[in-house]
């Protein structure tokens, strides 16, 4: 593998990272507002 080539494969995986940060986030997010919309219900 040149370093060119690693280059990219490390640029790749740090944006695909950065893409499973984003979707976790959103579901503790989504999580967080539908338990808090359940406990007002209740």
């Amino acid at each position: 593998m040149t370093p060119e080539e690693k280059l990219a494969f490390e640029k790749r995986r740090r944006g695909r990272n950065w893409a499973m940060l984003g979707a976790l986030l959103a579901l503790v997010v989504l999580f967080y507002f539908i338990a808090t919309a359940r406990l007002m219900q209740s």
